[in-house]
């Protein structure tokens, strides 16, 4: 594995590429061949959470802006979500079709727990819950991991039900109904959120134009778009952008909103589950600019964050449930703000995240620095 240094990795440098973040933590374990990056980004709220995800970084370089950039998003999210927990996020440097090993994530596991109880990680891109079973004997800082080790199990579930109840409420705004059937919908990437997406809107009506770099989830999707008889296109990579849908539903990598992809979406909306989906802050004004109505990624994809917090407090389905409900009111108040004040949805989202920060920073206190050191979900 070939990693390139930090450009100018001086002290001075390294500390102004990370002056947003409380912590940063470069793993190391010459054993297993961990390289990991571990960032902290606010625990105004509350301990940092944030999952882990693996991929085979070109450099050392990138892995730093991911990890960042991921974390920020991360207190965002929390915040959105309204739970009492704060942003953080965890990348692994490497293949994990090829990389992979119990040691490695053992490894990983002591380096969470190093932190003690400052952050809480389990799965995202490129790692599993079986991966974290390893971290468990090192650490009990890990959540989202099989019900039979104690966890809440599969966070793809609530995250694709939150996707759902996302798309009720765009369509509330953008075509003045609730209900999903009769609008075609382009979804980007049939992973294990994308693809429970695609077969719910199959299910309610919806037809699709799809696109995964799978041959196996594609098949999946239009099998069943046979036995319900909806409409099933397959797309290739990048076309998905220009096909004649109603709604875009990207649930694959981020920063896919940028110039040329906005100019070439003819959709009325967007909903999706994909992580920091615009390239740059000001492409929620482009959006905006264009009458394309755009609902905040770190709202939509809430319902995993959702169960893996509650799983801090024992686990509750119904608990679960409501709160990722509730996904579509925080949307529909996204919306009416930032009709309201000619604002981007993006705009909107981020003053109600910074003004609950802003108003808990008291009230968290007592737990943040009290109760926190007693939190240890497996003792």
């Amino acid at each position: 594995m070939n990693l390139t240094p930090l450009a100018h990795s001086t002290e001075l440098d390294i500390f102004q590429e990370v002056s947003e973040h409380e912590q940063v933590v470069f793993c190391n374990d010459n054993v297993s061949g961990l390289k990991a990056i571990i960032a902290i980004h606010d625990t105004t709220l509350g301990p940092a959470l944030g999952g882990c995800r693996m991929y085979p970084y070109e450099s050392t370089k990138e892995a730093l802006d991911d990890v960042l950039r991921l974390s920020r998003g991360m207190t965002q999210k929390c915040a959105a979500a309204d739970v009492d927990f704060g942003g953080g996020k965890a990348v692994i440097i490497g293949d994990p079709e090829k990389d992979k090993s119990a040691d490695l994530f053992r490894a990983f596991g002591q380096f969470v727990e190093s932190l003690n109880g400052r952050f809480y990680t389990g799965t995202d891109m490129g790692t599993t819950m079986d991966d974290f079973i390893h971290s468990l004997k090192e650490t009990h800082c890990i959540v989202g991991v099989p019900k039979s080790y104690g966890g809440s199990g599969d966070s793809s579930v609530p995250t694709a039900e939150g996707v759902m109840n996302s798309l009720r409420a765009v369509n509330h705004v953008a075509f003045e109904r609730s209900t999903l059937a009769g609008k075609t919908y382009a979804i980007q990437g049939l992973g294990k959120v994308g693809v429970k997406v695609a077969l719910q809107l199959l299910e309610e009506g919806g037809d699709l134009f799809i696109s995964d770099l799978q041959q196996t989830p594609i098949d999946q999707v239009r099998k069943r778009g046979m036995e319900l008889g909806r409409s099933v296109q397959v797309v290739n990579g990048d076309d998905i952008y220009a096909v004649p849908a109603d709604v875009f539903v990207p649930c694959a990598r981020g920063a896919l909103l940028h110039d040329e992809s906005i100019s070439s979406l003819k959709v009325k909306a967007i909903a999706g589950s994909a992580n920091n989906q615009l390239k740059e802050e000001r492409h929620g004004q482009t959006l905006h600019r264009k009458g394309i109505l755009y609902a905040p990624d770190y709202i939509v994809n809430g319902g995993g964050l959702i169960q893996v917090a509650d799983e801090l407090y024992g686990g509750n389905e119904e608990r679960v449930l409501a709160k990722t409900n509730a996904i579509y009111d925080a949307l529909t108040e996204v919306f009416k703000q930032s009709e309201l004040h000619n604002i981007s949805t993006v705009d909107a989202a981020n003053r109600m995240c910074e003004r609950r920060i802003e108003e808990r920073k008291k009230r968290n206190s007592f737990f943040t620095n009290r109760l926190r050191p007693k939190w240890n979900i497996r003792n």
